[in-house]
C-alpha cells in the first residue's frame, strides 16, 4: 500500500467520498423506489406494464444518454458534469415526488435517468483518472463500499419512509443527500480531455432509439401480443424488435465509418478490442439484468402475497445490500485476481438465486430469504468491486470518461433488460399459475396478472386468496430460477477475462 502523511491522504480520499456518496444516491433512489413499488401502484393505480415501465424508463434513459454524457465530461469538465447531473436529479425527484398520475411518474423518472447519465460515468471516470496502481485497486474497493453501505440504507429508509409518510418521500429523501455532494464538488479536482469534442448526432440518435425499441417490445408483448394483437392483426411488438435490431446494426456501422473518417463518435468501438472490457461488459450486463429483475420482484411477493408491510419488506431487502457492503470490506483482503473474483461472485448470485427460487413458498416465514439474500448480497460485492476495476483496467486516462460511460451504459442497459425480460416472466408465470390453482376464474386471474400481484390483498375468498398466495410464489420461483441460470451464464463470461492483475494502462 502506498504511504502517504495525514494531510495528503485526506486530500488524495476526499474526491472517492464525495463521488462515491453522490454514486450512492443513485442506487438508494433505486432501492427506495423497488421498496414502495406496490404502494405506488395502489396509489397511482398503476398496472404491472405500468409499474415496468416506472423502472425500466429510468434505466433505458440513464443506458442511452450515459455514452454521449460520458464524452460531454471528458470534452467539458468532469466534475462540472457531474454537479450539473446532480441538480437535474434533484429536480426530477421534486417531480416525481409532486406526481398526481402514473404519465408524470414516468415522465420525472425519465429526467431523473438523464441526471442520473451525467452523475454515474464521471464518479468512475475521476476515478478512473485520479488514482493509479495499488491505490487504484483500494480507490474502487472503497467506491464498492461506500455504494454497498448507502444501498443498505435504501430499503430501510424505504421501508420506514413509506409506511409512515407516504411513497413520496422515497423521492424527497434524495435532496438533502445530493445538497450536500454538492458542496462537496469543490474539493473534486476538474478533469478533461482536450483532445476531444464535435458532435455525433446520427450515433446519438440512433443510440437511443435502438434500446427504447428494445426494451417497449419486451414489456409491451403481454399488452400488444408477441405477434398478434388482441383485436387481431400485426402485434406492434415484431416491428418494435426490427427498428431495434436495425438500429443497432445501423449504430455499429455509422461509428465505425466515422472513425476512419476521423470524425466524432459516441460509440467508441475501439474499446471492444480490450478482452478485458469485451468479455467484462457481458458479465456487467448480467449482473444487473439478475440485481433488478430480483429486486423488482422480491417486494411484490413480499407485500402483496405475503402481507409484510413495506418496512419489513426493507428489513429484508436490506440483507441483500448489507451483503454487498461487507463483501466492500472483504475484497481488498482476498489474494485472488480480479478476474477470480468477479467470478466468485457471480457464482453466489446464482446460487443464492437459484435457492431464493426453492425457498419461495406460500408458509414461507419472514425471515427465510434473509440468508439467501445475504449470500447473494456478497456476490454482488464481490462481482461489482471488481467488474469496473478489470473492464477499464487497460483503457488509457484520456478515454476514461467514453469508457466509464459506455461501461455504465451497459450495466444500465442489463437493468432495463432485466426489469423487462424478468417482469415478463412474472406476468406470465402468475397467469399460468392462477390458471393451474384456480381454473375457471379468467377474471380474477387477469386481475392478479395485470396488478403484479397486487390485487391479492383484495381478494376476500379465502379459497381464492390462498390459490393467489400460491401463485405469486409459484411466480416468484420461476422469476428467481431463470435469473439464476442467467447468472450463470455470466459465470461462463469470466472465464474468458484476462488476468489484468489490477493494473491499467498509462497513456502514452
Amino acid at each position: 500500500m502506498v504511504s502517504l502523511n495525514e494531510g495528503t491522504q485526506r486530500q488524495s480520499w476526499f474526491p472517492l467520498v464525495v463521488l462515491g456518496i453522490g454514486m450512492s444516491m443513485i442506487v438508494i433512489d433505486a432501492t427506495i423506489v423497488n421498496v414502495a413499488v406496490p404502494v405506488i401502484m395502489i396509489d397511482l393505480g398503476l398496472s404491472a406494464t405500468g409499474v415496468e415501465w416506472v423502472n425500466s424508463i429510468y434505466s433505458l434513459t440513464f443506458a442511452a444518454l450515459l455514452i454521449p454524457l460520458g464524452r460531454t465530461g471528458d470534452v467539458h469538465g468532469r466534475r462540472k458534469t457531474f454537479a450539473i447531473g446532480l441538480v437535474v436529479f434533484l429536480a426530477a425527484s421534486m417531480l416525481a415526488a409532486a406526481a398526481g398520475n402514473g404519465a408524470l411518474l414516468i415522465g420525472a423518472r425519465v429526467l431523473q435517468g438523464v441526471g442520473a447519465s451525467m452523475v454515474v460515468p464521471m464518479t468512475l471516470a475521476v476515478v478512473n483518472a485520479l488514482y493509479t496502481g495499488a491505490r487504484r485497486t483500494i480507490a474502487f474497493a472503497v467506491w464498492g463500499s461506500i455504494i454497498g453501505g448507502m444501498a443498505a440504507l435504501g430499503p430501510l429508509l424505504g421501508g420506514w419512509v413509506v409506511t409512515d409518510f407516504g411513497w413520496r418521500w422515497a423521492f424527497w429523501v434524495n435532496l438533502p443527500i445530493g445538497l450536500l455532494v454538492l458542496l462537496g464538488t469543490r474539493k473534486v479536482p476538474e478533469s478533461r480531455d482536450p483532445h476531444g469534442g464535435g458532435a455525433d448526432v446520427p450515433g446519438l440518435l440512433l443510440s437511443v432509439i435502438g434500446p427504447l425499441a428494445l426494451v417497449f417490445g419486451l414489456i409491451e408483448g403481454q399488452t400488444y401480443g408477441w405477434f398478434t394483437a388482441p383485436g387481431g392483426g400485426l402485434s406492434p411488438v415484431p416491428l418494435a424488435f426490427v427498428v431495434a435490431a436495425a438500429s443497432l446494426v445501423a449504430l455499429v456501422l455509422v461509428e465505425r465509418a466515422r472513425a476512419r473518417a476521423g470524425r466524432p463518435v459516441i460509440l467508441d468501438l475501439s474499446l471492444f478490442a480490450l478482452p478485458s472490457f469485451r468479455y467484462g461488459g457481458a458479465a456487467a450486463m448480467i449482473v444487473m439484468l439478475g440485481e433488478f429483475g430480483l429486486i423488482l420482484v422480491l417486494p411484490l411477493f413480499l407485500q402483496s402475497a405475503m402481507g409484510f408491510t413495506a418496512f419489513q419488506t426493507g428489513l429484508i431487502v436490506a440483507s441483500l445490500a448489507a451483503g454487498t457492503f461487507l463483501a466492500g470490506g472483504v475484497v481488498p483482503q482476498l489474494p485472488f485476481a480480479p478476474r477470480v473474483i468477479v467470478r466468485l461472485g457471480l457464482s453466489l448470485e446464482a446460487a443464492s438465486a437459484i435457492a431464493i427460487g426453492l425457498t419461495a413458498a406460500p408458509s414461507i416465514g419472514p425471515w427465510s430469504l434473509v440468508p439467501w439474500l445475504v449470500l447473494y448480497g456478497f456476490g454482488v460485492g464481490f462481482a461489482s468491486a471488481q467488474l469496473p476495476n478489470v473492464m477499464l483496467a487497460g483503457v488509457p486516462a484520456r478515454q476514461s470518461g467514453a469508457a466509464s460511460g459506455l461501461q455504465s451504459a451497459i450495466r444500465q442497459l442489463g437493468a432495463a433488460v432485466g426489469v423487462a425480460v424478468l417482469g415478463a416472466v412474472l406476468v406470465t408465470g402468475l397467469d399460468s399459475a392462477m390458471n393451474h390453482h384456480l381454473p375457471g376464474h379468467p377474471e380474477l386471474a387477469a386481475a392478479v396478472r395485470e396488478s403484479g400481484g397486487t390485487a391479492i390483498p383484495a381478494i376476500r375468498d379465502p379459497v381464492q386468496h390462498a390459490a393467489a398466495v400460491a401463485a405469486s410464489a409459484d411466480a416468484t420461483r420461476r422469476v428467481t430460477i431463470v435469473t439464476g441460470l442467467a447468472l450463470l451464464a455470466g459465470v461462463g463470461a469470466t472465464f474468458l477475462l484476462p488476468d489484468t492483475g489490477g493494473r491499467r494502462r498509462e497513456e502514452e
